[in-house]
């Protein structure tokens, strides 16, 4: 085959100096036949060249394999093929088989890509009234300034196609149950089927034939709220098709912008109360609208119970030298009493009560998520510092109080200051740390600053006005007319003194 240079050659010579074709072979040293070919071509173009594909070796067993892999569908998943045992089943079905394991692997893979192109079919499942799908979603949020990565537990409602919603910091059993038992309560109702997928904070283990063993604090919620549980097939998010998509709906609809605000408990009923305005529009399906359906949804709907029920778990903890337990690698604080003794922790979504092993009330943590390590309330812990007041300088309470009250404690020598905490201890026993910081800060803002001006505010700011008494006089009590002061007889006393 001639080069580009060759051919140019020849075109140039009959094109442009008007040389024979004879001439030209003879000049170019090329056959007749090919200068004649070149001469009168007029296509230049650059050939697209069909890639030659040789058969390979394992062209033979590509259909076996195939069939293989189909058969495995309705096989286990553990029994399956993996392309290790395909190469040993064809070497040892066929004695001429010579191609490598890296080939078959690559074949393998191909065969498996090809067949999940074929779009799996679904059974369209239909949900009567009084059902219900549950799922958590993700989202972010800033809660008094901290930024929480979250997550939200989603009820919806297939037939209607309702959906409510509670934000968690946390997608834990106590969110799950307490989420659900906010929804049952404000919806006046408790679905008759719920249906979830294999969470570990439900199930603990899947069975043969669908079968779950669930956990004890899920079945006992379930038991007390009286509905049934249906778990999706693994990887089978589509049994559960309208929460996923509620899951996407409420994400953009209530999450964006990222949410702001200061308490989680309050924002939360305020989803609540704007999903219920959110079902004042038409189903998707043009059948209605949703709050209709939705009302139909609540005819099948069971009952809430009578017994109230606490989202809860009890733990036992050691409390450390310091009187802090830990749990979940999270540190609470109780009171220096407790140091070294056992106590109980009464563990909710919100919250943690830490008791004493009598079920006697010590104190409430807000329970912590995320970056946050420690709760350290210091109220059991105000006494002792009374007690040692050089100690308050390396506490932790010293950089809480405003600047002002660390600035008058800083002032204050030795048996003063034990006297001024042992006041702030009893004001803060009494109504709260608060109510005593207030105490303080007015009395410091009047100029004063002993204990006794500090005592009479405290008592003036949380004292109640005293309601009259109806006393009832017996009728034997003789009557006594009202008695009006005169003012003049005062006048005459001081009058000689020239001060009248």
């Amino acid at each position: 085959m001639l080069t580009m240079e060759q051919i140019y050659r020849i075109r140039h010579l009959t094109k442009f100096e008007g040389k024979s074709l004879r001439s030209t072979a003879k000049i170019t040293g090329h056959d007749f036949e090919t200068v004649k070919k070149y001469s009168k071509m007029d296509d230049f173009n650059v050939p697209v060249k069909k890639k030659q594909v040789r058969p390979g070796k394992l062209t033979p067993y590509r259909d076996i394999v195939r069939q293989w892999l189909i058969d495995d569908l309705k096989a286990p998943h553990k029994q399956r093929h993996t392309a290790r045992r395909v190469y040993d089943r064809l070497k040892e079905k066929y004695e001429e088989f010579d191609a490598s394991d890296r080939s078959v692997r690559t074949l393998v893979a191909e065969l498996k890509k090809d067949l999940n192109i074929e779009k799996k079919g679904y059974l369209p499942l239909e949900h009567p009234p009084g059902e219900a799908q549950a799922d958590f979603g993700k989202a972010r949020f800033i809660e008094n300034g901290v930024t929480y990565d979250g997550f939200y537990l989603n009820l919806s409602f297939p037939y209607s196609n309702a959906g409510y919603t509670q934000l968690f910091k946390s997608e834990n059993q106590e969110c799950l149950l307490e989420g659900m038992k906010r929804i049952f309560e404000h919806i006046q109702g408790v679905p008759i089927v719920i249906w979830f997928d294999n969470m570990s904070t439900a199930v603990k283990k899947i069975k043969k034939q669908g079968k779950r063993d669930t956990t004890d604090g899920f079945m006992r919620f379930m038991m007390h709220y009286s509905f049934e549980s249906n778990f999706c097939n693994a990887n089978s998010g589509h049994e559960k098709g309208s929460v996923e998509n509620k899951v996407g709906y409420h994400r953009r609809n209530l999450f964006v912008p990222i949410p702001e605000f200061d308490c989680l408990e309050d924002y939360n009923k305020q989803l609540l109360e704007k999903l219920d305005r959110d079902m004042c529009r038409d189903h998707y399906k043009g059948i209605g609208r949703i709050d209709e359906l939705f009302a139909t949804d609540t005819m099948s709907f069971g009952k809430l119970p009578e017994i109230p029920y606490e989202v809860v778990k009890y733990e036992y903890a050691k409390a450390d030298n310091y009187g802090k337990v830990k749990f979940n690698t999270k540190i609470y604080s109780t009171s220096p009493k407790y140091a070294g003794k056992q106590v109980m922790l009464k563990v909710g979504a919100f919250d943690v009560e830490i008791m004493d092993m009598d079920y006697n009330h010590v104190i409430v943590h807000k329970r912590l998520y995320g970056s946050q390590n420690e709760s350290m309330l210091w109220l059991p812990y105000l006494e002792l510092l009374s007690k040692r007041p050089t100690a308050l300088k390396y506490s932790g309470l010293l950089k809480e109080l405003p600047s002002s009250l660390q600035s008058y404690l800083d002032s204050c020598d030795y048996d003063k200051k034990k006297e001024v905490l042992k006041i702030f201890s009893k004001m803060s026993s009494d109504t709260g740390m608060d109510n005593a910081i207030v105490a303080f800060e007015t009395t410091l803002s009047y100029g004063r600053a002993d204990a006794d001006s500090i005592w009479s505010t405290y008592l003036r700011l949380t004292s109640e006005i005293l309601p009259e008494v109806d006393i009832k006089v017996p009728e034997t009590a003789p009557f006594i007319s009202g008695y009006i002061p005169d003012i003049q007889q005062y006048d005459e006393l001081i009058a000689p003194r020239g001060i009248y």
